[in-house]
């Protein structure tokens, strides 16, 4: 732990001499456990390369879930103003706004048996599309594909994918202004429009869940959530096309980032000035790549649905199925903050971390105002997922963000060596959990152990002030891509 300094239990800083091109300091929240396996891993000194972006403020900053990526650790979070500062694809993140949503239901626990159980897994494996370069039933033109990058989660009610007030419970409304079709290349958009309804691969998952305990009775009733009650999960991102955005302005930024006179630690950080064309330009094929995102989740959560219904011969007023939130990991918000005692405007990237925002926020959903924006932190395959809420001093200290899952420990090639001999359907099953999974391999890479303990992730944000628990939700059936 050389060159750390313990700020609070639950908060250690990195100085600004710890490299000597650091900007800003570094601060990761995390207690001394979790710590000694984030320093194995060489992500504090992505953190600290973090600080090094022109016109970054405040501090670069590392959630518990911090674990070693592109560029930014995945769990990092920094924040750039918009007149000196940059914008940087690898501070964002390869697939834009992977993200969760949670919807509930009027389901209890008993009323899925364990052969309904694993009739309804079959039933919504069979109708989503799961793994690598899956394609979903719903077809775009380029010209329709277009649409989606403007409007987001709003084409897709448009269309018949979900009721409209879904919208008011997806950040942003689920869609971003300012998104141009046209700064998205035709490989990246080639990659994206027949991929539209699908959950893709890795640690994206949909999951059936049910409510194991309630911290928080204010909250959970806003959230109209309560114990025993069945919920769903659905953890995807922005599929193939986000990737290839990622990839196509990481080459761009490469090249320009000489003409700007940037000097990096890390090319993976390579970025162009806020105001420059390049980074407008990016701006403009991220915020497409996350409204796509928001449509995917939208049209996800719509098949899911008529799945429910249909299988367990349900109207649609006895499932109440209705969405709780729907919030963005890997994505850039331009949003106000306080930084030196005056509120400027941020160009906040946010790379495998959630926002949270407290109480009476405007962005905040008029129905959650007096208790905060639900922040969903998913576990990983077999283990709990938790509900928690913004907190004023997120506000304050984090740029209003918190951890977004539990965070990788092993490499999927070494969870794989771990999982040899060991059948994880069979160890899922003895935990009253159906899997449905394309692939041993992926089963193995996403095997619990190959992650931290999302717990204990959870109860550092809590006693570092970042967000406060609502909710535990348990799986019982899981789709893996």
């Amino acid at each position: 732990m050389k060159g750390l300094r313990k700020i609070t239990p639950y908060c250690w800083e990195l100085p600004m001499g710890y490299k000597p091109w650091m900007r800003v300091p570094g601060r990761v929240y995390s207690d001394e456990r979790l710590l000694k396996k984030i320093i194995e891993d060489r992500s504090l000194d992505q953190v600290a390369n973090g600080a090094a972006l022109p016109g970054v403020r405040g501090a670069s900053l590392a959630m518990p879930d911090i674990h070693f990526g592109y560029g930014l650790p995945i769990g990092g979070v920094v924040a750039t103003d918009l007149d000196e500062g940059v914008i940087s694809p690898g501070a964002t993140g390869y697939d834009i706004n992977c993200g969760v949503r949670l919807a509930r239901t009027n389901l209890q626990r008993g009323d899925l048996d364990w052969p309904t159980l694993n009739r309804l897994v079959d039933a919504l494996y069979g109708a989503i599309p799961v793994g690598v370069g899956s394609r979903g039933s719903i077809r775009l033109t380029l010209a329709q594909e277009k649409k989606v990058f403007l409007k987001g989660a709003r084409w897709a009610v448009e269309e018949g994918y979900g009721d409209r007030e879904s919208l008011e419970y997806t950040e942003a409304g689920g869609c971003l202004e300012g998104a141009d079709p046209e700064a998205v290349s035709r490989k990246a958009a080639e990659r994206g429009y027949n991929q539209l309804g699908t959950l893709g691969s890795g640690n994206h998952f949909l999951e059936i869940q049910y409510v194991e305990e309630i911290f928080q009775k204010e909250a959970a009733s806003a959230f109209g959530l309560f114990e025993g009650q069945i919920t769903m999960m659905i953890h995807s991102g922005s599929r193939g096309l986000g990737h290839q955005i990622c990839t196509d302005y990481l080459e761009l930024m490469d090249r320009v980032v000489s003409k700007y006179k940037i000097e990096l630690p890390d090319r993976q950080l390579a970025c162009a000035p806020y105001s420059s064309p390049e980074g407008r330009r990016y701006l403009a094929a991220m915020r497409a790549a996350a409204n796509y995102a928001w449509a995917n989740r939208q049209c996800l959560m719509d098949r899911a649905r008529q799945v429910m219904e249909k299988e367990l011969h349900l109207t649609p007023r006895e499932l109440g199925f209705s969405l709780v939130y729907d919030l963005a990991h890997n994505i850039i918000k331009i949003e106000e903050h306080r930084v030196d005692g005056k509120k400027i405007k941020l160009a906040v990237h946010r790379k495998g971390a959630t926002r949270a925002y407290p109480a009476q926020h405007p962005e905040v959903p008029a129905i959650y105002r007096g208790v905060g924006q639900p922040v969903l932190i998913p576990g990983d395959m077999g283990r709990n997922s938790y509900v928690l809420v913004g907190t004023p001093q997120a506000l304050e200290e984090s740029f209003a963000s918190t951890c977004h899952g539990a965070g990788r420990l092993l490499s999927r090639h070494a969870a794989v060596r771990a999982a040899k001999g060991r059948a994880i359907h069979r160890e899922l099953e003895e935990q009253g959990i159906v899997l449905r999974a394309g692939g041993r391999r992926t089963v193995q890479e996403e095997m619990p152990e190959a992650y931290k303990d999302v717990g204990q992730v959870v109860s550092v944000v809590q006693q570092a002030g970042l967000s406060l628990k609502v909710a535990k939700l348990k799986p019982i059936g899981v789709i893996k891509g």
